[in-house]
């Protein structure tokens, strides 16, 4: 995988995502997301969420194109950097809030909402690849992208060995072509099990590999993380109200969707660390 290959994956799946994001909250998809983001800036009371959720899908359609255009040098790549900055740091800073925790869970974020939003340390990390990748060491560029991924398998792997995670997830493992048969062979919290340790222990071997420069584990405990973020994707198509708006555009969508950007950090981990020796 060339550096041109890379940077084409990674601008298409940030270009993508914005756009369908975008898109979702200007159709005033998201309300309650929306609700709880800007209620932590007291935003809520001086503008209807319908009017934040045009503003905050502009931004976001805003972002896929500049990222479009800056990806074929049609305009400074600061911009998009600035924009996605921003679009990032909103939703994070909200982490600070008691809201976004189960404190009386082991202080795992909210479903939905508070998993929704740690997804966000994924999207600068690629903005600084993607433009700026001569700014940092190779060996900075994977550490950047490796940490989100390990954030969010860790973080909601952990969640699965929950009984609350293990019946929220249900809906979607039972109608997965996929993943339904773990029902045949374990119980509802057994095959949250099963999930969970899978993405803790992919996880952590990916971190190994990288802190070992083993190419062979980053290779196999690299496929494994990315089945998980392409199996995401699947729900979109076989989940209850597939193809509908509602699945599309609202709550699921949001959720899904965000996990393309975590293709693109696993892309370019790989092809730093694979394709081109860390420097």
């Amino acid at each position: 995988m060339n550096l041109k290959l890379t940077n084409n994956v990674v601008a298409f799946l940030l270009t993508i995502s914005f756009l369908l994001l975008g898109l979702s909250f200007a159709l005033d998809a998201g309300q309650n997301l929306l609700s709880a983001t800007f209620s932590f800036y007291h935003i809520d009371s001086l503008i209807s969420v319908s009017a934040l959720g045009l503003l905050s899908g502009s931004f976001m359609i805003a972002l896929g194109f500049a990222t479009l255009l800056a990806h074929f040098q049609l305009m400074k790549p600061t911009g998009a950097l600035l924009f996605a900055s921003i679009i990032s740091l909103i939703p994070l800073l909200t982490l600070l809030a008691s809201n976004r925790w189960m404190t009386q869970l082991g202080g795992f974020p909210i479903i939905g909402s508070g998993q929704g939003i740690i997804k966000y340390f994924a999207v600068v990390p690629l903005y600084l690849f993607l433009f700026y990748k001569d700014k940092l060491t190779d060996k900075q560029h994977v550490l950047l992208n490796f940490i989100p991924v390990a954030m969010v398998l860790l973080w909601i792997g952990g969640m699965k060995f929950y009984e609350f995670e293990a019946k929220g997830i249900v809906s979607l493992v039972e109608t997965s072509p996929f993943m339904s048969w773990l029902y045949t062979l374990f119980s509802v919290q057994g095959a949250s099990n099963v999930i969970g340790g899978f993405d803790v222990l992919f996880a952590l071997l990916l971190g190994a590999g990288i802190f070992l420069d083993n190419k062979k584990l980053i290779i196999v405990s690299g496929l494994a993380c990315l089945s998980v973020f392409l199996m995401t994707q699947t729900f979109l198509f076989n989940a209850t109200g597939a193809f509908s708006a509602a699945t599309l555009f609202d709550g699921l969508g949001l959720f899904v969707i965000k996990d393309l950007w975590y293709i693109a950090n696993l892309a370019v981990i790989a092809h730093l660390m694979l394709f081109q020796s860390a420097k």
